[in-house]
């Protein structure tokens, strides 16, 4: 695989040229109570927008910060665009990107110009009007329908319109790699094009997890269903030394194994595959040896702590328990490459989290190379307000980051080789 990277461009030349940069600044939006009234994006308060809005966490747009920043220090006019949530093809305002130039610009320390649309009159203005070293911000590019169509030709007249805005093109939304979208797919076929900072950090990592990882290799998994997981279980078993299974996903292998598991969420259709992964998995698999369980998904429902072979009827697991955490943290502890993917129980409510800060915070303190698979296990650990740098690397990009492992190609990256 060959892929040009930012550098290489770099090296080109960029002052005075436009230059696309397709970024993942999906980042999660909180409604808030009380008017802000200034109505300039560029210059809205940290995190907040004149609507009200706040972006809750801003890691997806800190990791883009070093691409953006070679590239105005060397004098290129940096159209930016990127997908926020899943608009029906039509501007939606609940899915603007305008809170996103106001972070976006205080991050960067400078003014970021936001275009009201993607490949319009306010859009083309906007490119038009950068002198070196500006940045724009397009609106959303869901809003148009060619971007996610799965029809060539409607795809390619919108990747048309967004190459027409630019004289090169960088790929760093590694967490849309995965999608065949015309943004990621196809205008890069149209234009010179680069791996950004974060793409390229992203696939070096991945490829050190899906080459020859140092030994003992342990994966923690987790997250909600089995059937999302269901390929990188199948990829990664053979690889690894240990799989440690928790999350909504470890009751449908409980019940596999004959046990009761109340409430909880259950794949009954899994029941069957669980049984012969674990009968495949040559003791590898670890599950929980207790959970919390709770008589409601509720954050101040009652709820103890139990054997997962002894779950209650009418109680459902939310997390696991403290034993469980202890006996993963053994385990994490002597592996010298670690992946996590999914968090161990309802974090976003604190009588749930402790779960994911245990496993977490084992993963931390491993002497071991530790990569977080993004998604929700990226986001508990800033919710849980975990020091970022205690880990080897954090990916943007959940689903991305799993198909990779998978093995699968990813349209994204097949596009960047050369």
């Amino acid at each position: 695989m060959s892929i040009r990277t930012l550098d290489d461009l770099l090296a080109e030349g960029v002052s005075g040229r436009r230059v696309l940069v397709r970024a993942d600044l999906n980042v999660p939006l909180d409604k808030q109570t009380g008017a802000i009234t200034d109505h300039d994006s560029a210059s809205a308060p940290a995190g907040g927008t004149p609507d009200g809005v706040r972006i809750s966490d801003d890691g997806r747009i800190r990791a883009v910060l070093p691409t953006l920043q070679a590239l105005t220090e060397a004098g290129a006019k940096v159209v930016v665009f990127s997908h926020l949530g899943r608009p029906k093809g039509a501007p939606d305002p609940q899915y603007s990107l305008r809170p996103v130039a106001g972070r976006l610009g205080e991050l960067l320390g400078a003014s970021v110009s936001f275009a009201e649309d993607t490949v319009g009159d306010s859009a083309r203005s906007a490119v038009e009007a950068l002198t070196d070293g500006q940045v724009a911000l397009l609106e959303n590019l869901r809003f148009n329908k060619g971007e996610t169509s799965k029809d060539d030709a409607e795809r390619g007249a919108f990747a048309d319109q967004l190459a027409a805005l630019g004289e090169a093109y960088v790929d760093d939304a590694f967490g849309a790699v995965h999608r065949k979208h015309a943004s990621v797919h196809d205008v890069p076929a149209r234009l010179p094009h680069v791996a950004g900072r974060l793409v390229l950090r992203e696939v070096e990592v991945l490829s050190r997890l899906a080459g020859d990882p140092e030994r003992p290799y342990v994966v923690v998994l987790g997250g909600s269903k089995v059937s999302d997981k269901l390929a990188v279980i199948e990829a990664l078993l053979p690889k690894v030394d240990r799989l440690l299974i928790g999350g909504g996903m470890c009751f449908t292998f409980l019940k596999a194994q004959g046990h009761e598991v109340g409430t909880s969420l259950l794949e009954e259709e899994m029941v069957d595959t669980c049984r012969d992964l674990l009968a495949r998995a040559d003791g590898k698999i670890a599950l929980p040896v207790d959970v919390v369980a709770a008589d409601a998904f509720a954050p101040d429902a009652a709820h103890d702590t139990v054997r997962a072979d002894a779950i209650p009827s009418k109680r459902l697991g939310l997390d696991v328990g403290p034993q469980t955490v202890a006996a993963f943290a053994e385990v994490i502890a002597t592996a010298r490459t670690v992946f996590w993917n999914g968090p161990m129980g309802v974090f976003e409510m604190p009588a749930f989290a402790a779960g994911t800060r245990g496993v977490a915070e084992a993963i931390t303190k491993a002497d071991a190379f530790t990569v977080v698979g993004g998604g929700d296990s990226a986001a508990a650990v800033r919710a849980l307000g975990l020091d970022e740098s205690s880990f080897g690397h954090i990916s943007t990009g959940g689903g991305a980051s799993l198909e990779y492992l998978e093995g699968k190609t990813l349209p994204g990256i097949a596009a960047l080789e050369d």
